[in-house]
């Protein structure tokens, strides 16, 4: 049975196997789309064209290749080849690279006389969007330019602000149908090798059919696939990836794809926004404990109302005890199927939000929220102080400047609200252990997840939940293991600001 069932799965895949043994039947097979354009082009057939009309430019054909082709008479391709103005040009007679190249927007050319060798002419179609200003991590302060779905493109921006001959790009191909361009990113002489070689090692040994996006690739390398909490953090702006390449960093770009994975990464980074470092480091660090302090709300205080209300009235103040009485009087359930309620409301909502059309979507949070928050209370369903508490911990999930990260706080804040219906503070601390033993075991590209708090790497607290002067950053951050570790001078940068004209 197990043979059977085997052998039905070669059977299967048996086409992605397939090899072609001859360019023959190599267009024979590639003829039977029909965009797949095959004919002769001069009237004695001596040359045959052949191309995928969807993904070529058929402006760039008719300009600079069919006129060179007309009314002329070639003894061999070497002679064709130099005739066209092209600086994409390649001879060969390798089945896998012709197929690789009509699938990327070539043309091939082939003369009757000459069987063996081909001509191939880049003319691929370039069809990306305008670079616009980033939606996810848009920030008031700064550039506003973001990445687009175009792996060169993308490059290109990196190239922009890092003008270094040491920029490295190697680039893989992934998916064994997709066969998506990846580009690993780094710095020769700054970026740690091993953290290099992890990266590009598991980007190749990728197994997968399909990779469509970044995401996919974050999936499947992560150190832990099983964890909620992201490995590796994406990002659509340019300069946050070209901050994190000079510190050391690992970017992987995916074509296709408007996001960049950065790694190895830390807890405390999806907390900051890049856009602190273009504020007064005071005024940065501010509200990167204000982020830390709603992430901490939203996950604790619905588990603490559970709890609170379930085991522990007693430690409630008499001069609020009174308002909860009351606006608990009329409600008909407990507080752990009060809290969930309106959990899975706001998460209605959000989904809803986030599915619909932009300005429906909106119009569908704000009425929505008021009329079903308005309409619960008046119903009897819950009370307006946990409508108040899960309003403000929804509010403050959208603090983090990260979208992952806050997915993972949305999705934890459930396990917290459960341990405090069975066992009270005490059920909320063992939940937080929990939560705190499985961040202390996470790596990202083998690297500690928890840096610089555990283990304790003190130099590192420059950037992390606070961030310090630039002048105070001498040094690039611990954990990244850079070959290059110093960012700048120290004393020489003071002497140099205390000079005087």
């Amino acid at each position: 049975m197990s043979g059977n069932k085997q052998n039905l799965h070669t059977t299967k895949n048996q086409f992605l196997n397939e090899k072609h043994t001859t360019l023959h039947s190599l267009l024979t097979y590639m003829n039977k789309s029909t965009d797949f354009r095959n004919f002769p082009f001069q009237k004695d057939k001596a040359i045959h064209v052949y191309y995928y009309e969807s993904l070529v430019d058929e402006k760039k054909i008719q300009a600079n290749i069919f006129p060179y082709l007309e009314n002329k008479k070639y003894r061999g391709l070497e002679r064709l080849s130099l005739d066209i103005p092209s600086d994409n040009i390649l001879i060969t007679k390798d089945l896998k690279i012709i197929e690789e190249k009509l699938l990327s927007g070539y043309i091939l050319i082939q003369l009757t006389y000459e069987k063996e060798n081909v001509l191939l002419i880049a003319a691929f179609l370039e069809h990306n969007r305008d670079i616009t200003a980033p939606e996810i991590e848009y920030s008031v302060v700064g550039p506003k330019v973001s990445f687009i779905e175009d792996i060169v493109t993308n490059i290109h921006l990196l190239r922009r602000r890092i003008k270094l001959p040491h920029l490295q790009i190697k680039e893989v191909v992934v998916g064994k149908i997709t066969k998506t361009r990846v580009a690993i990113v780094s710095i020769d002489g700054i970026t740690d090798m091993e953290n290099l070689n992890t990266v590009t090692q598991r980007i190749s040994d990728i197994e997968f059919d399909q990779i469509i996006d970044s995401s996919f690739i974050a999936q499947i390398i992560s150190d832990n696939t099983s964890s909620p909490f992201p490995g590796l953090i994406d990002s659509e702006r340019p300069d946050r990836v070209a901050s994190a390449l000079v510190e050391g960093k690992v970017a992987i770009i995916c074509d296709g794809s408007p996001h960049v994975l950065i790694g190895p990464t830390t807890l405390p980074e999806f907390f900051a926004a890049y856009e602190d470092y273009f504020l007064p480091w005071h005024i940065a660090t501010a509200f990167r404990l204000i982020r830390l302090f709603a992430v901490l709300f939203s996950v604790l205080i619905t588990p603490l109302y559970v709890a609170v209300l379930t085991f522990h009235y007693q430690i409630i103040p008499i001069d609020l005890l009174g308002t909860i009485t009351t606006s608990r009087k009329d409600i008909p359930f407990p507080p752990i199927l009060e809290a969930l309620i309106l959990e899975l409301t706001i998460e209605l909502l959000r989904e809803a939000g986030a599915r619909l059309p932009v300005k429906i979507g909106q119009t569908i949070g704000i009425v929505g929220g008021i009329v079903i928050g308005t309409a619960a209370v008046e119903a009897g369903l819950t009370s307006n102080v946990l409508l108040i508490l899960v309003a403000l911990a929804a509010l403050a999930s959208f603090t983090t400047p990260i979208y992952r990260i806050a997915n993972t706080i949305r999705l934890i804040r459930f396990p917290f609200i459960i341990f405090a219906q069975f066992w009270g503070l005490i059920g909320v601390l063992i939940a937080f252990l929990f939560t705190l033993g499985h961040l202390l075991r996470l790596t990202s590209i083998g690297r500690p997840y928890t840096q610089p708090l555990y283990p304790p790497r003190w130099q590192d607290l420059k950037d992390s939940f606070i961030r310090l002067p630039f002048n105070k950053q001498t040094n690039r951050p611990i954990f990244t293991r850079a070959e290059d570790s110093g960012r700048m001078n120290a004393n020489r940068a003071n002497k140099k600001r205390g000079k005087r004209k």
